[in-house]
């Protein structure tokens, strides 16, 4: 790394037993700056660290440094600066396709006579297999063998790929399948929270992630975020990640969890609360007395749904409780030395005698009012008490009838018996996610309702799919320890592996009379997860409403088979002796700490991290190819060379007006990533089905969009192929569109290339949080590879904003209050978004005019949502990793 300035003397060292490091003295710069360090908040410490290590005198400047330390709550961003992550963290279904993309740019800097080797991460990466394996097989003992074996079978290529990557990059590990889910391992081994290098410096440990949840570090006092791949990639390759200095929002928590609550009610809690306070793109960090009584692990989960309340981070500074949790998870003596010291140097140390920092905003959240709930039907910031849940339940069932969905129950019959399967049943019920089973007392809490409902005789009934899917083997190994898992076991619960599954929508197939019975029958059914996430079709496409809940409350609603059941009065089934009521096999907390401290060791983290990189005999018998270049097989359905870089001129063109567009959809509020590029199952009769029946690919090998990102042919004919996505060019739900001006229907990707054809550039149009949701960078790639060049959206999330200037897509937005519709337009007019050229600025204002096929002209303004001068890099080269490219060429 080359040498800071130093301007502000911040270099110093620090000594921690033997050892000496050079650090940069947060102090030291705020007495050459006059500035009180202690009001700053701990996040924004962070981010002035980083500017400190890393002042070059053009991308951190001395003004930068400045911004930060005199950093003032109450205005808006608008300050640039370069943060660089000491690591970047992948999972496979973003990890592939970021690999594809460096592997295609290494053969694009050969063809422009480069230095291919120049396409390698300068920092560490490491890249978790955790989205791949499915619920094919459930509820038996041999579920998890059967789902690993297909598993392999389905995505060989893609970790041939991996493998090779492995081997062709520097600084690049992979944590095999069948490990954990990337946020726990994250979380209980990767984890540094103070990292040091070669040149002996000790510093924050900071990290950006393919997957939004990437936040989940935030708990354990490491500055972590999500980002789209392709920015991802930029920083494996040194680019730094340019950022507004953001707002920091303050939560204050007082008080304790009362009986019979949970870490997921209270993340439910906050995720309802803060949606409505609008944080996004905001950072918000966590203060006050209640912290102290937060374990670790529920702080965890509340910044792993940092994305769902909308936030960039969702910070928990440093204290004892980070000290004594690195310990029990086996951390070594040294680092968990280092962490202590650098952290009470640097300032970045909470006690209960810290003096609260300065926030933008803040909110105190009584820790006591926090009650047991669940969330949805289809939004994660839903919030629904318990004691409420079935009237809300029959709400939700009403308007689906409304909506089209059968009234009438549909008879099962099987050889245990028949059964009628109606509105409201609950057809999957799993235990899965980083986001609850990271968390041993909500764990521990379900292994103990399923052994008190075993022993009172319950049973699950027939039409509910269960799965248990760990984030980490540490959870198999204290469930056994405490003796749980036989009776998870009994009620169906039965180990299906060590993945996202059903949080990603890799829930598997229903079973073939379930599935017959909601065609026919057109019924509205619903599964129940300890997941993060219930977007319309995420969970499967077959299921209208998901429900977020603690582990324990899925196990109870697995039993009751249905969502309209009210918990707190009505009994969950008849047992040994009369009805069973929640109140009856809910443990107490006593019980569930005792339980938890007994069976839950430290050992247990020691033997199950200490070779996580090795894998099984699976994955150690993988022959991938080799060498510094990709050998692409023309033949592969799952690895092909984007076309990103094809042709690629050594310098970029200028920019100029968008004209003639046609919009390709017109979109409503909260269309969430899902919507744009689903990962879950490829439909039959969908464009990416006939390229694979082209292929003579069989629909039982069709696999998951998700799987197949590292094809871009797959993708752009998946984007928009969401079941569930409502395009108001036409009458009917799915990836349908109105070929213009003729107005013939036909599936998005079809007109997309009648579109291409002609030449016609494409825009889509939206509502408020436009691509919400997981950061996946297809949500941008599959709209660019269909000729979108622009989005007009009332609002966006923040990573999809940021991804689709890096894929050279420019982001608008309509003035407050207007849309469309507020013009008097359809969306079948043709557009010209006019006024840019060389001297395109952040947040400038364009004007668009809209064509009616009558000739009738109407002009508004809107918003450029490119907000930062280095994004307006990015998109006059057509995308940030052609940017970074050409830089590398230089």
């Amino acid at each position: 790394m080359a040498e800071t300035l130093n301007s502000f003397g911040a270099r110093g060292s620090l000594s921690v037993g033997d050892e000496t490091f050079t650090i940069y003295r947060l102090q030291a710069a705020a007495e050459q700056l006059g500035v009180d360090l202690e009001k700053l908040p701990f996040t924004t410490r962070i981010l002035l660290e980083n500017l400190l290590r890393f002042e070059d005198g053009s991308s951190v400047t001395r003004e930068q440094i400045e911004a930060v330390a005199q950093w003032d709550p109450a205005k808006e961003p608008d300050t640039e600066i370069a943060f660089r992550p000491a690591r970047v963290l992948l999972q496979d279904f973003t990890g592939v396709p970021a690999v594809v993309d460096l592997a295609a740019m290494r053969d694009a800097m050969a063809a422009m006579g480069g230095d291919p080797n120049k396409i390698n991460p300068l920092q560490p990466v490491d890249l978790v297999i955790d989205h791949s394996v499915q619920v094919d097989a459930f509820g038996s003992a041999d579920a998890l063998a059967i789902n690993v074996e297909r598993e392999y079978e389905r995505n060989l290529e893609r970790y041939q790929l991996l493998k090779w990557g492995q081997g062709a990059f520097n600084n690049f590990r992979v944590v095999p399948p069948g490990t954990g889910i990337v946020h726990q391992v994250n979380l209980e081994y990767l984890g540094q929270v103070v990292m040091t290098n070669e040149d002996g410096e000790a510093y924050p440990d900071t990290v950006v992630g393919t997957d939004s949840h990437t936040t989940m570090i935030d708990g354990l006092g490491v500055v972590g975020w999500g980002v789209g791949g392709i920015e991802a990639e930029a920083s494996m390759l040194g680019q730094p990640v340019s950022m507004l200095i953001p707002q920091v929002f303050g939560v204050r928590l007082v008080g304790a969890l009362p009986e019979g609550t949970t870490g997921t009610d209270l993340v439910l809690r906050v995720t309802e609360e803060l949606r409505k306070k609008n944080v996004v793109g905001k950072f918000v960090e966590f203060y006050g007395p209640g912290l102290g009584n937060l374990a670790l692990a529920a702080r965890a989960t509340i910044a792993n749904m940092c994305p769902e309340y909308g936030a960039t981070v969702g910070f928990f500074p440093v204290d004892e409780e980070t000290l004594n949790y690195l310990r029990f998870t086996s951390r070594p003596a040294d680092v968990v030395a280092r962490v202590e010291a650098y952290a009470k140097e640097q300032g970045l140390f909470r006690t209960d005698a810290t003096p609260d920092p300065v926030f933008s905003e803040t909110l105190e959240l009584d820790l006591s009012t926090i009650e047991p709930s669940l969330a949805g039907p289809k939004r994660p910031q839903d919030r629904i008490a318990l004691s409420a849940a079935k009237a809300a339940a029959t709400r939700d069932i009403a308007a689906e009838v409304a909506a089209g969905a059968g009234a009438e129950p549909v008879q099962i019959e099987r050889d245990s018996g028949s059964f009628d399967l109606s509105n409201g049943d609950v057809v999957i019920a799993a235990i899965t996610s980083c986001t609850n089973t990271s968390n041993p007392e909500v764990m521990v809490g379900a292994g103990l309702v399923a052994k008190a409902a075993v022993e009172a005789g319950l049973k699950t009934p027939q039409w509910v799919k269960t799965s248990l899917a760990p984030g980490s083997k540490v959870v198999t190994d204290y469930l056994n320890e405490a003796g749980l898992t036989p009776y998870l076991d009994q009620l169906g619960f039965e180990l299906v592996g060590y993945g996202c599954t059903t949080c990603i929508g890799n829930s598997g197939p229903l079973p073939e009379d379930i599935e017959g019975a909601i065609d026919s029958g057109h019924l509205a059914l619903a599964s129940v997860l300890s997941g993060n996430r219930n977007f319309e079709a995420r969970v499967h496409n077959k299921v209208r409403s998901s429900y977020l809940m603690s582990p324990p409350l899925v196990v109870a609603y697995a039993l009751a088979g249905t969502t309209e059941i009210d918990l707190v009065n009505d009994s969950l089934g008849e047992g040994t002796n009369g009805p069973v009521y929640l109140r009856d096999i809910w443990p107490s907390q006593d019980l569930v700490q005792e339980t938890v401290g007994s069976a839950v060791q430290q050992g247990m983290f020691q033997r199950q991290y200490s070779d996580v990189f090795t894998g099984d005999e699976r994955w150690a018998s993988l022959e991938g190819a080799t060498g510094e270049r990709f050998g692409w097989d023309a033949d592969s359905t799952y690895v092909r060379r984007p076309p990103f870089f094809e042709d690629l001129p050594r310098e970029p063109g200028s920019l100029g007006d968008i004209n003639e567009a046609r919009a390709l959809l017109l979109l409503g509020d909260s269309v969430t990533t899902d919507h744009i590029s689903p990962a879950g199952a490829i439909a039959r009769q969908s464009p990416g089905a006939e390229y694979l029946n082209e292929r003579e690919v069989p629909q039982v090998s069709y696999n998951t969009y998700g799987s197949r990102r590292g094809n871009h042919e797959v993708m752009m004919r998946g984007t928009f192929a969401n079941v569930r996505v409502r395009n108001q060019l036409v009458e009917r739900e799915g990836g349908w569109t109105r070929y213009l001006p003729d107005g013939e229907e036909m599936p998005i990707f079809d007109a997309s290339e009648r579109y291409r054809a002609e030449g016609t550039p494409l825009i889509v149009v939206a509502g408020k949080e436009y691509g919400t949701g997981s950061s996946r960078d297809w949500a941008a790639k599959g709209p660019a590879l269909l000729g979108v060049k622009a989005a007009i959206a009332e609002s966006y999330e923040r990573i999809h904003r940021s991804n689709l200037v890096g894929m050279g897509i420019l982001p608008l937005q309509f003035r407050a209050g207007e849309t469309l519709a507020t013009h008097g337009l359809t969306g079948r007019e043709r557009f010209d978004i006019l006024g840019i050229d060389d001297s395109l600025r952040p947040k400038q204002t364009l004007s668009v005019l809209a064509i009616a096929d009558d000739g009738t002209e109407t002009r508004f303004e809107v918003m450029c949502r490119i907000d930062t001068p280095v994004e307006v890099d990015y998109y006059r080269h057509g995308g940030i990793l052609q940017y970074v490219l050409r830089q590398l060429l230089d």
